[in-house]
């Protein structure tokens, strides 16, 4: 899983840039490509500051209603430019570009107009997360990092007033989360009321040493005024809001179709999530049917571990053996370190083009890692000379068990996450809002397709590992069975836990924790299946057209060389590839 500040701005939002860098681009689309780049910089200072756009690090999203709806008319207008370049005479690139563009501003209209931004809150993160987010991704180089964090610190306390008013209408158009996620994002948030201060500070805990250490103390008190002055007063003000407004409107239902259009929102998370068609009967049926598949594998690697009992048997004693569990939390964060430095040493057998940007380990912070995931990932930026992150859970050391750890490592960091969305950023003769596209399906249908590459890289050592690994795949597996069984057939949360409790590995907690991700995140738990599934399939197709030419190198390098695609233009684009490759190879 990838934690980003996605939470506080659309979803879909990217930027362009306007040249791509092969045959010159039609003159028409350039300038519409142009000008989406710059409508993208403005509103999403974010992503464009994490190419060095210096102006923007001292700017936050304006998530107000009203300036949304105002990016609404200008998304309208440019798409009306872009409609009217003709398709007639552009090139393979620019054909995709017109299409992909006009297919983005279309979700983003679509999303302004469902109004998501109602439900800033999430699973025991929102609004008043964003500013930890950005302090642990922020790097202070200069003095003029020093004052641009300092700017974004002020720039706070009207992006929490933007956002509790935005929860505010959730309230009283229906659209609120349920009860069992706002009790988390309440204990988040009553936690950083003593860490706060400490962890917007983050950023001047390491500043160049060419800077004097009086310059240094005055930036910090700067820093300690405003969040003292104007950040803890409003985060206290979000913790009243929470406590006395908001859970008492949560909705009674889990699931998004017992709101208000809830049918029709949850409609377009899934296809926008899956970038298909899929109907959510549909991706419940393909759950099941995956159910079946890996549980007979599972099967096999009991079999295979000389373990005599049933699986239930199996699975208690992979609970409770001490074994598979580290005593401290330093020898797990350790135990990741080895595991990521293993896989970094298989990587040139399997990819011919590898990232420069690095990557390290961090233990997530004690007053987020109660409501959190085993582990996620945070990109970095070359631009700000910030490294990806392999952010790991050091908590109940009881239920992070070592034998999940291979494949968690693997989608997290390399070959996974970090491989994938850094190579992204270093495209640099594509579009910007390519390079910089967010596909979930992609991005994280790439994150389980490389958990199964540990089988090639010899990570997955014993029955007991590869049997980790087919627990993750079936945690997948029951995401599409879950989330569609919670928010489409209107299950309770008992119904969805029956799936992980009787067919995976995974520790009661973690279970607990994941699907209440899946109530308040819906739809994006059901793209890391179909994005594995449509990328093994293409691989198959490339080894069978191909044979004893194929080159596992070479069809990493190309299914990575458009950016995070939807699956529709991954599948063109691959087939394409192959049918090339057969032509060269006659």
């Amino acid at each position: 899983m990838i934690r980003t500040f996605a939470i506080c701005c659309a979803a879909l939002l990217a930027a362009s840039a306007p040249a791509f860098g092969q045959a010159r681009s039609n003159g028409r689309l350039a300038s519409v490509v142009d000008a989406y780049e710059q409508f993208s910089r403005r509103v999403d200072p974010l992503t464009s500051s994490s190419e060095g756009d210096r102006a923007a690090l001292r700017r936050l999203p304006d998530a107000s209603r009203d300036t949304e709806l105002a990016q609404r008319a200008e998304l309208v207008t440019l798409r009306g430019q872009l409609e009217r370049v003709p398709t007639r005479g552009l090139n393979d690139e620019d054909t995709l570009n017109r299409a992909y563009l006009l297919r983005v501003i279309n979700q983003q209209i679509e999303n302004i107009d469902l109004d998501f931004g109602r439900a800033p809150i999430g699973n025991g993160d929102g609004f008043f997360t964003a500013g930890d987010y950005l302090a642990y991704n922020t790097p202070i180089q200069s003095a003029d990092d020093a004052e641009a964090w300092i700017a974004r610190l002020e720039a706070l306390p009207q992006y929490y007033r933007q956002n509790i008013a935005n929860a505010r209408r959730g309230i009283e158009t229906g659209y609120t989360q349920p009860r069992i996620v706002v009790d988390r994002a309440i204990e988040t948030a009553r936690a950083q009321l003593g860490t706060l201060e400490d962890t917007l500070l983050v950023p001047f805990a390491a500043m160049p040493a060419n800077m004097p250490a009086a310059q240094q103390e005055t930036f910090r008190t700067r820093a300690r005024t405003v969040i003292r002055d104007q950040i803890l007063p409003v985060h206290r003000e979000a913790v009243t809001f929470l406590e006395n407004e908001y859970a008492p409107a949560a909705r009674a239902g889990l699931g998004l179709r017992s709101v208000p259009n809830g049918e029709a929102l949850y409609r377009y998370l899934v296809r926008s999530y899956t970038t298909t068609d899929m109907t959510p009967e549909q991706i419940h049926e393909l759950g099941l049917q995956e159910v079946a598949r890996i549980r007979a594998a599972m099967e096999r690697e009991i079999q295979a571990s000389g373990f005599r009992g049933s699986f239930a048997d199996f699975q208690r004693f992979l609970r409770t053996d001490p074994q598979f569990y580290a005593h401290t939390a330093e020898e797990l964060v350790l135990r990741y370190s080895e595991t990521a430095k293993r896989a970094d040493g298989q990587l040139p057998r399997l990819f011919a083009t590898l990232p420069r940007l690095s990557y390290g380990i961090r233990v997530i912070p004690a007053e987020a890692a109660e409501g959190s995931t085993t582990a996620y990932y945070s990109q970095g930026s070359a631009a700000l000379g910030q490294a990806g992150t392999y952010w790991v859970n050091t908590t109940h050391l009881d239920q992070r068990p070592l034998y999940e750890m291979p494949a968690l490592t693997l989608h997290e960091a390399m070959p996974g996450h970090h491989l994938q969305i850094s190579r992204a950023q270093e495209l640099g003769e594509l579009p910007y809002f390519r390079r910089n596209a967010f596909e979930t399906a992609f991005v994280e249908g790439w994150g389980l397709y490389a958990e199964s590459l540990g089988e090639e890289m010899g990570m997955y050592r014993t029955p007991y590992e590869r049997f980790g690994r087919l627990s993750y795949e079936m945690w997948r597996a029951c995401r599409l069975v879950a989330d569609t069984g919670i928010h489409w057939m209107g299950w309770d949360i008992e119904q969805a836990r029956r799936c992980f409790a009787e067919n995976s590995a995974l520790s009661p907690h973690n279970i607990q924790t994941e699907l209440e991700r899946y109530i308040a995140t819906p739809g994006q738990a059901l793209a890391y299946k179909v994005g594995e599934l449509t990328m093994q399939r293409l691989r198959r197709e490339a080894t069978e057209a191909l044979g004893d030419r194929f080159d596992v190198r070479t069809f990493h390098d190309e299914l990575l060389s458009a950016g995070a695609v939807p699956m529709d233009v991954l599948e063109a684009r691959m087939r394409a590839w192959i049918t090339a490759q057969q032509r060269a190879n006659r």
